[in-house]
């Protein structure tokens, strides 16, 4: 069932989105050759525990196990929901960090700080029953000075993302979305992927309608005002193909081993166009 938002349930989602805006901009310090990719994690864990916001993926049910980590961190060749792990980062890597979190909450209801974000079937509780205010983001980051490949990879990828954006309009369709983003993409020799989609969010981080990075203009669902989206298409230098990891049922790779990229926002369709929940600054930048 799709929902359109009420005022208050925007309001929400926006006060989660800063949040998850503000640690993506954190993340822009500590992802540097030689870091840790686990300390991606842990500054994440940190600043929910200090912002006192959930980190809704952990705990989210999957194939084989649920998800056991605040974040996703997909290196190079990894598409999505790959999990974040002890790596040094070298120059040259293209990483995509993605985040789902709630609104800032009360601490007399929940205090996130006392919570053991490893214990999975604990943090589920909270995680899979939340029907606040949430957000939902990823982003990409090079690490060093990355290859020519990668540099313009990210910025077509980012484009494709805010070309997308542009359509979700008051009157267009769902197709006019995915029409954008893969004629932008294709145009420049990428394959979009095509098993994971954007979606709608509210009350929980997936719901109707799905929203693809590939489609016919003038086809699929009238967008209207209200509709609260995300955007998210991953772009790959070679196939759109993709193959899952067998062991997790998680991590997605590109099939040829080619780079693959990220970004996301999440976004309310408005009757002045699409207001962006998780911005990080000026648009078309952040």
């Amino acid at each position: 069932m799709i929902t359109l938002k009420s005022a208050r349930e925007i309001e929400a989602m926006d006060r989660a989105g800063a949040v998850l805006a503000s640690i993506h901009k954190g993340l822009r310090e500590l992802i540097k050759p030689g870091a840790d990719m686990w300390e991606v994690e842990e500054y994440v864990r940190r600043r929910c525990k200090e912002e006192n916001v959930l980190p809704l993926q952990i705990g989210v049910s999957g194939s084989i196990m649920d998800y056991p980590y605040a974040t996703c961190c997909g290196l190079n060749d990894e598409v999505a929901h790959a999990f974040p792990r002890h790596y040094r980062l070298k120059e040259g890597d293209l990483l995509k960090v993605d985040m789902v979190l709630s609104e800032p909450l009360d601490k007399s209801a929940v205090d996130v700080s006392k919570l053991n974000f490893d214990n999975v079937a604990e943090m589920k509780q909270y995680t899979e029953n939340y029907t606040g205010g949430l957000a939902d983001s990823c982003w990409a980051y090079a690490v060093g000075t990355v290859s020519e490949e990668a540099a313009k990879l990210m910025a077509i990828t980012k484009e494709a993302l805010y070309l997308g954006i542009e359509q979700a309009v008051i009157g267009n369709r769902i197709g006019d979305i995915g029409a954008a983003i893969q004629s932008y993409a294709e145009s420049h020799g990428y394959g979009v992927v095509r098993d994971l989609v954007g979606h709608g969010v509210g009350p929980t981080m997936h719901e109707e309608p799905m929203v693809p990075h590939y489609g016919t203009a003038g086809r699929g669902l009238r967008l209207r005002e209200g509709m609260v989206l995300t955007i998210e298409p991953m772009i790959n230098t070679g196939t759109w193909e993709i193959d899952t990891d067998p062991e997790t049922g998680w991590a997605h790779k590109t099939l040829d081993g080619g780079l693959s990229c990220q970004y996301e926002h999440q976004f309310v369709i408005t009757k002045d166009g699409p207001q962006i929940l998780t911005s990080q600054g000026e648009e078309r930048t952040y």
